[in-house]
């Protein structure tokens, strides 16, 4: 027989559990109240009937989510903030529902302070001082936060979701970034569905880093049957797989932020320290792509085209980049000798066949084949141009990189 007090004891605990943590969260006055609008729990409401009033009329400014566990149900009910500087309703849905979770869980309410300690955490891991790997695994697990997977980073702009008006004061324009990026935060973290599998942090200035499990297993679920083991260098191993992730991802946040965002993708390096290796990667990519396309897309270093060999500070990156997209032909010598001779041909496809005593159908045959493993077709100019100094940065004495 169900315990009915036992039913009332455990829906006004998790009542003020979810009160205290959304509040904490989205730094406004959350309530829960039950099925017949009576009041459970609030955190920073100092007058019930100011809380009430528009719950009754039905206020649409006032956000209100569904609550049931066993035989009670209810609403937690989230109030504008005082600077008026609203969240979307998806964003907030999303977090609300991850501090329910943890409440009807059994688990304890978590402050402030460890959020912080581990943004602060991912931003030294990402950006700061270099600190021995040991030392660094010892502080991610004192923290909870399971550092031994591989891991990419995707790093999300979202400046211009992030960032409150100009006319804010300082103290209320920190309180809405942080507000807002926890949203984002939570949006990410229910999209990927395991909080194990995705570690996020607030880096400010409007960037969130993303931190995704990346090995084949995890990214299952966004991998093509049509797709082959990667050839080349394993860093590049299952970013197809990690781009289709970053595009669903971002299609769900620029829905439920409805602002223009962009991710920036990184490539999966071994080791903790490769973690900052992969975060450059997606700034880079971020900062590039961005500048040249626009927002609301997604940006890897081997889908900027020309400008990821213009634009990339890192020359031993440049060189990295080169042999991912020309590795599909080291075992096709035909093929390499066929671009060397078209390129200093000037891409004229009758000399280019007449140099090297094949029909211009086999030339085209052979164009074709590069195209299809590499997904750059030399007959374009753009594509002609990444191939060419791709070919050229290959070519380089591997002295070069080392005192360039």
């Amino acid at each position: 027989m169900l315990d009915v007090w036992a039913v009332v004891e455990g829906f006004e605990q998790v009542a003020r559990l979810v009160a205290t943590r959304a509040a904490d969260l989205l730094g406004v006055p959350v309530a829960v109240v039950d099925e017949r609008a009576r009041l459970v729990a609030a955190r920073g409401v100092d007058d019930v009937d100011t809380l009430l009033t528009p719950v009754v009329k039905g206020d649409p400014t006032v956000l209100r989510f569904p609550l049931e566990l066993a035989a009670r149900s209810g609403e937690v009910v989230v109030l504008p903030p005082p600077d008026g500087e609203a969240f979307p309703a998806r964003l907030a849905r999303a977090l609300v529902e991850l501090v329910v979770q943890q409440a009807t869980a059994g688990l304890p309410p978590r402050g402030p302070s460890p959020h912080a300690l581990k943004n602060k955490f991912i931003y030294d891991l990402l950006r700061g001082t270099l600190r021995p790997e040991a030392e660094l695994l010892r502080e991610a697990e004192i923290l909870g936060l399971d550092m031994t997977r591989p891991r990419a980073v995707l790093l999300i702009d979202a400046r211009d979701f992030i960032r409150p008006h100009a006319t804010a004061t300082a103290p209320v324009a920190d309180a809405v970034a942080l507000r807002r990026a926890q949203a984002l935060i939570a949006g990410v973290v229910q999209f990927f569905a395991l909080p194990d599998d995705t570690i996020c942090a607030y880096l400010g200035d409007g960037e969130i880093a993303v931190l995704k499990a990346s090995s084949t297993r995890d990214l299952a679920a966004w991998t093509s049957d049509r797709e082959g083991p990667e050839r080349g260098a394993s860093s590049w191993a299952n970013l197809p797989a990690l781009k289709r992730a970053a595009v669903a991802l971002l299609t769900r946040l620029c829905r439920d932020a409805n602002t223009p965002l962009s991710i920036g993708i990184g490539r999966c390096h071994p080791g903790l320290h490769g973690l900052r290796r992969s975060y450059q990667d997606a700034r880079a990519a971020l900062t590039i792509g961005r500048r040249i396309h626009g927002p609301n897309q997604v940006y890897c270093l081997d889908s900027l085209g020309v400008a990821g060999f213009v634009g990339l500070p890192d020359e031993g990156t440049k060189r990295e980049l080169a042999q991912h997209l020309l590795g599909p032909l080291d075992g096709e010598p035909d093929l390499l000798r066929t671009l060397e001779v078209f390129f200093a041909e000037n891409c004229c496809p009758s000399a280019t066949a007449r140099q090297l005593w094949i029909h211009r159908n086999t030339l085209s045959y052979r164009l074709d084949k590069i195209a299809v493993l590499t997904g750059l077709d030399p007959r374009r100019f753009d594509d002609a141009v990444q191939i060419r100094l791709a070919l050229v940065l290959r070519s380089l004495p591997t002295d070069h990189w080392a005192t360039a």
